[in-house]
C-alpha cells in the first residue's frame, strides 16, 4: 500500500476509514455475515486509525488557530473509550451470544459518538484552516502511521489489552 494515496487530504482519508468502520458495524450486526472477520478487521482498522491519528494528526491540527485543541485532547479520551469497548467485544467467547451483540451495542455507541463529533469539530476545522498542502502531508502521514500499525497486528486482543492498560 505504500505510495497509495500521496497527497491524499487528511480529512478525506480519515473519513473513507469512518464510512469502513460503520460498514463493518453493519456486518457484524448481520447474522449473515461473517461476523468474527469482520469484527477483526474493524479490530486493527479502529486501533491503526487512533494511533495514527494521535501520533501524527492530532499534534499537528493542535497547532492551527481556529482548531479546538480541548476537542483534540477529547478525541484522544474517546479513542480510549472505543478501545476499552472493543477490548470487552473481543474479550467475549461466543460471537453472536447476547452478551456478544451487547457489548457490539456498547462498541458501536462509543465508536459513533466519536465519529460525529470528530467529523463536526476536528475535521471541519481542519478543512477549513488548514492548508491544502499541509492536509496533504499529512494524509500521507496518517497513512503510513496507519499501514505500520496494520502490519503489526495491531488489532489483536493482546494488543488491544495493552493499550487500554489491562
Amino acid at each position: 500500500m505504500s505510495g497509495a494515496g500521496q497527497g491524499e487530504d487528511v480529512v478525506a482519508v480519515i473519513l473513507k476509514d469512518h464510512r469502513t468502520m460503520e460498514d463493518l458495524f453493519r456486518r457484524m450486526r448481520s447474522v449473515e455475515a461473517d461476523r468474527a472477520a469482520a469484527l477483526e478487521k474493524f479490530s486493527a482498522l479502529l486501533i491503526a486509525h487512533g494511533e495514527a491519528e494521535e501520533n501524527e494528526v492530532y499534534g499537528a491540527l493542535k497547532r492551527f488557530r481556529d482548531i479546538d485543541s480541548e476537542e483534540v485532547e477529547h478525541g484522544t479520551e474517546e479513542h480510549a473509550e472505543g478501545n476499552e469497548a472493543l477490548l470487552k467485544l473481543l474479550e467475549v467467547e461466543e460471537v453472536g451470544s447476547e452478551e456478544w451483540d451487547e457489548r457490539l451495542e456498547d462498541l458501536v455507541k462509543a465508536v459513533n459518538h466519536h465519529l460525529d463529533e470528530e467529523e463536526r469539530t476536528i475535521l471541519n476545522g481542519a478543512r477549513e484552516n488548514v492548508p491544502d498542502e499541509r492536509r496533504a502531508e499529512l494524509g500521507a502521514a496518517f497513512l503510513r502511521e496507519r499501514e505500520k500499525h496494520l502490519a503489526a497486528d495491531c488489532g489483536s486482543v493482546e494488543n488491544v489489552r495493552r493499550l487500554v492498560g489491562g
